[in-house]
C-alpha cells in the first residue's frame, strides 16, 4: 500500500463533542468511541500494522466528573469482559501502559485476566494507556533508578525502565478534533514522530479515515537529524 508505520499512537479526542452536537450525554459519546477503536484495529490488521496504542484515561482526567470516570469504566470493563474471543480471533495481544493502582480492582482484575487470554498473539499488539501521563511515566522512573541506587542515570537506562519498555516508538501519532497538541503523551517517545490531526471526531474514525492518515504519513520524509540522502 504505502511506505507504513510500525506503532501507531491515537489521541481519541472528540467523544464528549460528538455526544453533545447530538443533545447525548458524553457518556454515549465515549460509547460510540468503543467502536472506533474496533474498526480502527480491524483497519489495523488489513493494512498491517503491528502496533496500536490508544491514550484511553490519562492522569489529567481526574479531573472530570465522578459520573463520567465511573461510565468510562464501565464502558472499559464490560469491553475487556466481553471480547476475550474477538481478540484471539483477530490475534490480538492487549498489553496497557500508566499507573493502575488508583483503578477500580475488579478493572484491574479483568485487564489482567485479558492481558493474560491473549499473550500468544501476535499479529497486532494494542496497547491501552491508563491513568497514564507522560510526566509522570519520567518521573516514576527517575525515581525507580534512583531507589536502584544509580550514580549517572543514561537515555537508556531511562528507556528500558519506561512503561512502554516493549515497545517501538511510535512512527505516526494521531490525535482526532482538530485539536494541536499532545496532552501529555508519551513525551519521550514522541521525539522522532510524526504528527497528524484531524479534524474528524473519534467517534467518526474509521478505515477511510485511517487509510487518509497512512497516506499522509507515506509522503513525510524522516531523516531522524540527518540530512536527505
Amino acid at each position: 500500500m504505502y511506505n507504513l508505520p510500525t506503532h501507531i499512537a491515537i489521541i481519541m479526542d472528540g467523544n464528549g463533542r460528538w455526544a453533545q452536537k447530538r443533545g447525548l450525554p458524553r457518556n454515549l459519546g465515549h460509547k460510540e468511541g468503543i467502536k472506533a477503536v474496533e474498526r480502527t484495529l480491524d483497519a489495523c490488521i488489513k493494512f498491517h500494522i503491528k502496533f496500536v496504542t490508544f491514550y484511553a484515561f490519562s492522569t489529567e482526567n481526574w479531573k472530570r466528573d465522578k459520573e463520567e470516570i465511573d461510565g468510562i469504566f464501565s464502558l472499559l470493563r464490560d469491553y475487556l469482559k466481553n471480547n476475550p474471543d474477538y481478540f484471539n480471533k483477530k490475534d490480538i495481544k492487549i498489553k496497557h501502559i500508566g499507573e493502575l493502582s488508583p483503578f477500580p480492582e475488579d478493572l484491574k482484575k479483568e485487564l489482567t485476566k485479558t492481558e493474560n487470554q491473549t499473550t500468544n498473539n501476535e499479529t497486532l499488539t494494542m496497547t491501552l494507556a491508563l491513568n497514564y501521563g507522560g510526566q509522570d511515566e519520567i518521573t516514576r522512573t527517575v525515581n525507580k533508578l534512583l531507589k536502584e541506587n544509580k550514580m549517572e542515570i543514561t537515555y537508556k537506562d531511562i528507556s528500558q525502565n519506561l512503561d512502554t519498555n516493549f515497545l517501538p516508538d511510535p512512527d505516526l501519532v494521531i490525535r482526532t478534533s482538530g485539536e494541536n497538541r499532545l496532552s501529555n503523551f508519551m513525551m519521550l517517545q514522541m521525539a522522532y514522530s510524526e504528527l497528524y490531526f484531524p479534524k474528524v471526531l473519534w467517534p467518526d474514525f474509521n478505515e477511510k479515515e485511517l487509510k487518509k492518515a497512512l497516506k499522509i504519513f507515506s509522503k513525510r520524509e524522516r531523516r531522524f537529524g540527518g540530512l536527505k540522502k
